[in-house]
């Protein structure tokens, strides 16, 4: 701006912040939603909040997955180094450099108001069909969890709908084993910012193992697992207790992204 009107920067900095009272504010981050899943937001969080009249939130199993690498992506804005202006050039700076294509694996996981189930890691090479979603993730690992973490109450299970989640053979097995759970009619796409494993939980886990490089998969796997049992019950109360207020202030934003409400 100041080369554009041909005077001072500091002339400018001082209209801008003294005159005109405005500050700077780094561009917020949102997904992108087009008219139509506005609309399609709106509608199923007001049927969110009409369930949640009848069913506890606390009841939820919210689950999601999500890829995590051996090589954890640098924070340029928090991660620096301490040294002095004759060092800043010299081989002494530290480079943040990846991999094109680092090793990695997928994990699905999931919480509710007052626990986890066990982390699944699914490996690379590994597609999750309906078949091995069904199998590794429902039926080997999260029907054992609701089974005992529950004891006979009632549930109800949270999930994206991804093609594997949603064929007619899985909708059987949720049908059959997990009657109850947030089908097409009632839990909106595109919107990880109601999900707490996406708005936090995945947040938190990177936060815990940031800045580390591992050199194995085995190696990332512990670390993510010592992680993930340091997740206390006082967080997952919170962090769901907060969906019904994030349902609320999406009607309020009519569909579109509403953080800036909260």
């Amino acid at each position: 701006m100041a080369s554009q009107l041909g005077t001072a920067r500091s002339t400018v900095q001082s209209i801008v912040k003294n005159d005109l009272k405005l500050k700077s504010y780094k561009l917020r981050r949102g997904q992108y939603l087009s008219d139509k899943s506005k609309a399609m937001r709106l509608e199923k969080c007001r049927k969110l909040l009409q369930h949640f009249q009848v069913r506890r939130v606390s009841d939820v199993i919210w689950t999601d997955e999500k890829i995590f690498t051996i090589e954890p992506l640098p924070n340029r804005q928090n991660q620096r180094q301490l040294l002095s202006k004759d060092d800043s050039m010299s081989p002494k700076r530290r480079l943040a450099h990846n991999r094109l294509f680092p090793k990695s694996v997928m994990v699905w996981a999931g919480i509710t108001a007052t626990g986890k189930t066990p982390l699944v890691f699914i490996e690379r090479n590994v597609k999750i069909n309906s078949e091995v979603y069904q199998k590794i993730v429902l039926m080997d690992n999260l029907l054992p969890w609701v089974t005992q973490h529950f004891a006979g109450g009632p549930f109800i299970l949270q999930q994206d709908w991804a093609p594997s989640h949603g064929s007619r053979s899985t909708l059987a097995v949720l049908e059959a084993h997990f009657p109850g759970f947030l089908d097409k009619n009632l839990w909106p796409a595109s919107s990880p910012d109601l999900n707490p494993m996406d708005f936090s939980v995945w947040g938190m886990l990177e936060g815990k193992i940031a800045g580390k490089v591992f050199a194995t998969v085995d190696d990332l796997k512990a670390a993510l697992e010592v992680a993930w049992a340091s997740i206390d019950d006082g967080y997952l109360r919170r962090t769901v207790n907060s969906v019904k207020k994030r349902l609320r202030a999406c009607v309020k934003a009519r569909g579109s992204n509403f953080e800036i409400l909260l």
